[in-house]
């Protein structure tokens, strides 16, 4: 189904350094275009993708945005928002079992599942995509650029491949549920608690992750924290982006700038966002989001 409606979000402040050069009404006005909202759905593995399109057909490369644990295209609607009135098609998928993909049984799920989840969505898109992963999802992106051809890949507070990581304490692996949900990670609590953790996010952001996120499989945290191999000679020649948060309590900026060097891509920090805060937050977003796309045009992408 395919509906229209008008998107508005304001211009974009000179303080972000990331302008073009025609200024600040040019942008402002690329933000406030119409754009088309649309879904592909993956029948044989019960897999929908939400999709933002720009009014008109773009030649542009589309974004293929993958979540991490308790994640769904919820998450990505910020970003969703931020590309389609400035050219770019976005298509968030939701991974087996998370939020308007078919139930699951996550004791039956991993990290190959997820994989194939990623393999499926992308052959349903009309050019090799601008691939960008967050947390877990930037590890399953890292996978996914082995298997299919891509244009580029953004990796949001990545989960680290097996390399670069160290062996994880026994319990913390032994005792993972075949399916677990937000308590896991912390977020259960108060919003003034949540919001004190993640301080660029606003209490509505807060409530919206609290109330949104989902479940998730056990396997697949196992295998991510005792490290998935991502083999570097089969990675494609295409531009790398890695993003760090100075505030993220689940994988740490000096690991973002690890995988950055070991990977040989760019690196930017941003020293006072959280996980959440680099594509939810209100007020914390826009700036990774102009850092992309500045990222994007500078390749020609």
């Amino acid at each position: 189904m395919t509906s229209d409606f008008d998107h508005h979000e304001p211009g974009l402040g000179e303080a972000n350094g990331h302008q073009p050069a025609n200024g600040t009404a040019a942008v402002a006005d690329r933000a406030s275009r119409p754009i088309r909202k649309d879904e592909r759905i993956v029948s044989s593995r019960g897999l929908y993708i939400e999709s933002w399109l720009p009014e008109r057909r773009s030649r542009r490369k589309p974004f293929y945005l993958l979540h991490g644990e308790l994640g769904g295209s919820w998450l990505w609607h910020r970003y969703l928002g931020y590309f389609a009135p400035r050219g770019w098609e976005g298509h968030a998928l939701n991974l087996r079992g998370h939020y308007w993909s078919e139930t699951a049984d996550f004791g039956e799920i991993d990290m190959s599942t997820y994989l194939d989840d990623a393999v499926a969505g992308v052959e349903l898109l009309p050019r090799p995509p601008i691939v960008v992963g967050h947390g877990m999802g930037g590890l399953l992106a890292l996978r996914l650029a082995q298997e299919v051809p891509i244009s580029a890949l953004v990796l949001l507070s990545p989960a680290l491949p097996a390399a670069l990581l160290p062996p994880p304490p026994p319990h913390m692996v032994r005792l993972l549920p075949r399916e677990y949900r937000r308590e896991l990670l912390g977020w259960d609590g108060p919003i003034d608690v949540l919001q004190r953790q993640n301080p660029d996010l606003t209490a509505a952001d807060v409530a919206r992750v609290q109330h949104m996120m989902g479940a998730e499989s056990g396997a697949a945290r196992r295998q991510m924290l005792e490290g998935v191999e991502v083999d570097l000679e089969q990675l494609p020649d295409a531009p790398r982006l890695v993003i760090g948060a100075g505030l993220d309590r689940y994988f740490p900026e000096p690991d973002s700038a690890r995988l950055a060097e070991w990977l040989n891509a760019e690196y930017e920090a941003f020293g006072a966002h959280s996980h959440y805060g680099l594509v939810v937050g209100e007020q914390s977003y826009e700036q990774v989001a102009d850092a992309i796309r500045v990222f994007i045009e500078t390749h020609r992408v």
